[in-house]
């Protein structure tokens, strides 16, 4: 199965996999209720520059809350740089600022952040320890064999997912669209991606659809499909609606 997506877009050299992932993830699960919406990457690059580009998906969230966004056609790309900002988001007829036009696509209390530490309570909000959580956000802590049970639930009731984790070890390979066979005792923070669809493998085993933006350029036009088990054994948190979280 594999819910619905915009466009992959293309993130270039820039550490800006948390901003692209977790807009994928709002569009997506925005298109999953009936409502089409493409966002510009381009838009938050601009507001980050090249100060602190390294973040987590709950960075996304608050630059939007703060600073808004706008459609990706309103800001298409990188060309747009030695202009001004939008000021305006116009919309069926309607007039909105970016700010007001980042509410209505993502409240800042609609998702929520899992992790897992098994050096922390389970059950409890934890601050997660890791460089590029430099805002000091909380994450709801849960057993690692957990994680898979809620993508699943999020998936199976059509809400996308968020994935940050680790790549950087020899089962991760974009070249080839596949992530498998790993082991991670602690997984570093590495790259974040959008959790859109499952898949069987010919042997049975489950793998997770995760719209990357690297581009197209791989067999599956972008896409890696990611084995349970390194899901399992890689992950540094995910984020999603509160509703998929409790599989409304």
């Amino acid at each position: 199965m594999s819910l619905p997506f915009t466009p992959v877009k293309n993130q270039g050299n820039e550490s800006l996999c948390w901003a692209y992932a977790m807009l994928a993830t709002i569009e997506t699960e925005h298109i999953c209720r009936g409502d089409s919406v493409n966002l510009s990457p381009y838009y938050i690059k601009r507001l980050v520059g090249k100060q602190r580009q390294r973040g987590m998906g709950h960075s996304l969230v608050r630059m939007m809350a703060n600073k808004g966004i706008v459609p990706f056609d309103t800001y298409p790309d990188s060309t747009h740089d030695q202009l001004p900002l939008p000021q305006w988001v116009f919309m069926l007829g309607a007039r909105y600022t970016p700010q007001e036009f980042a509410h209505s696509v993502c409240g800042p209390e609609e998702y929520m952040a899992v992790t897992s530490d098994p050096t922390q309570p389970y059950g409890k909000m934890i601050v997660a320890d890791y460089p590029d959580n430099w805002e000091r956000e909380t994450f709801l802590n849960v057993p690692q064999d957990s994680l898979v049970a809620i993508v699943l639930r999020a998936l199976h009731h059509r809400h996308p997912v968020c994935w940050e984790g680790d790549i950087n070890n020899s089962g991760f390979s974009f070249r080839s669209g596949i992530a498998d066979h790993t082991t991670s005792s602690r997984p570093d923070d590495d790259h974040c991606m959008t959790i859109i669809g499952l898949a069987r493998h010919p042997d049975g085993r489950l793998f997770f659809k995760m719209k990357n933006s690297w581009g197209t350029d791989n067999p599956y036009g972008g896409m890696v499909y990611m084995s349970q088990e390194y899901l399992r054994c890689c992950t540094v948190a995910l984020y999603l609606t509160r509703e998929a979280y409790l599989g409304k």
